[in-house]
């Protein structure tokens, strides 16, 4: 894909899920590009892909891959961005990061463009993309933070198997097919595949998404943790996660209840708050049955909240259900946003 004047572009990680959400999402923006290659591992190098009607041939990610490359957008597991990331940002590179590696790391910002978008001036070429659920949630609760500050959150996630990657989509699928044959199954793949055991997930509902720790949460309910204070600048904010892995395919949906600051608010102004958010949509009419669930989330960029209510014991405290397509904004279109974020705030320029 060439233009006369515009950005080179890398996608590593291009024939995965999120590589692949990441190729769609760039087709349907306005990002200039003049030049973009696809990059994988030795195993999937040789695909073809097409870019807006151009077949391009993956190529399998080397240092050298990203000679010439303005920005790269990495998907392909956090060894691979420890590995090949400083060697884009050596060869002149500003990396965008699905993964964890660099999430809390202090010299790299974790950017939600709705949110932080000003950490992108502090990027030292390396720039992370938070954890999907994560993501979410802030863009919900960054206008009430603004607004009427914020003293507490407490999250319990119902995450979509896709988020495990397509092995936990095929394992859903199969499992489904063979226990509607009343057939035996054998799991293999969740809650984590590298674990001793693993349990159903068709018709069935895990509290575990990822490993344990020694403080008996889980790595994902620690990222949302510690991801939420970072991207909000609130090292001080208690929060709290339970991360369940729920059979739905694509689309993450979080039960929050938060406490703000300010006294007597109302569920009406945090409603009005939601109206004109950034990245938000409402869809929050309970007379007419109306509000957020994952299969009307899927493909869509957008943040969707809906059950806005005031807590019946705390006047501070209120409930909001927070849905979103995982492999979207959760992954691929933060990731282009942050991008975009780039170009417009002059921190890369087009040649």
């Amino acid at each position: 894909m060439t233009e006369t004047q515009g950005l080179h572009i890398a996608v590593v990680g291009a024939t995965g899920a999120v590589g692949q959400q990441m190729i769609s999402t760039l087709e349907q923006r306005n990002l200039p590009i003049k030049k973009i290659i696809f990059l994988s591992s030795a195993r999937s190098a040789g695909t073809k892909l097409t870019f807006k009607g151009e077949e391009i041939e993956v190529q399998e990610a080397k240092p050298e891959s990203f000679e010439g490359i303005d920005i790269a957008l990495f998907s392909a597991g956090g060894s691979v961005s420890k590995e090949l990331a400083p060697e884009a940002v050596k060869r002149g590179a500003i990396v965008v990061d699905n993964t964890s590696a660099f999430r809390m790391d202090e010299n790299v910002p974790l950017v939600v463009p709705e949110v932080n978008e000003a950490d992108l001036k502090q990027h030292n070429g390396i720039i992370a993309n938070p954890n999907c659920s994560t993501i979410q949630m802030v863009v919900a609760l960054e206008p009430i933070r603004e607004t009427y500050g914020l003293s507490k959150i407490v999250v319990s996630t119902y995450q979509a198997v896709s988020g495990a990657g397509a092995a936990a989509i095929n394992e859903l699928k199969e499992q489904a097919r063979d226990l509607l044959d009343d057939k035996e199954i054998e799991p293999k793949i969740l809650p984590v595949k590298g674990d001793e055991k693993h349990y159903q997930i068709a018709f069935n509902v895990i509290p575990q998404i990822d490993k344990f720790q020694d403080n008996g949460y889980t790595f994902e309910e620690m990222k949302m943790i510690n991801e939420t204070k970072k991207i909000m600048h609130m090292n001080d904010l208690p929060v709290a996660a339970t991360c369940v892995r729920l059979p739905v395919v694509t689309g993450h949906s979080e039960s929050v209840y938060i406490e703000v600051e300010k006294e007597g608010v109302s569920a009406h102004q945090i409603k009005d708050l939601m109206k004109t958010a950034p990245g938000v949509v409402l869809e929050d009419e309970p007379k007419q049955q109306i509000y957020p669930t994952p299969a009307s989330s899927v493909g869509k960029n957008d943040v969707f909240v809906g059950r806005i209510r005031k807590d019946l014991d705390e006047d501070r405290g209120f409930h909001l259900w927070v849905v979103s397509d995982n492999l979207l904004k959760g992954a691929a279109w933060n990731s282009v946003q942050i991008a975009e974020s780039l170009l417009k705030l002059g921190l890369v320029t087009v040649k």
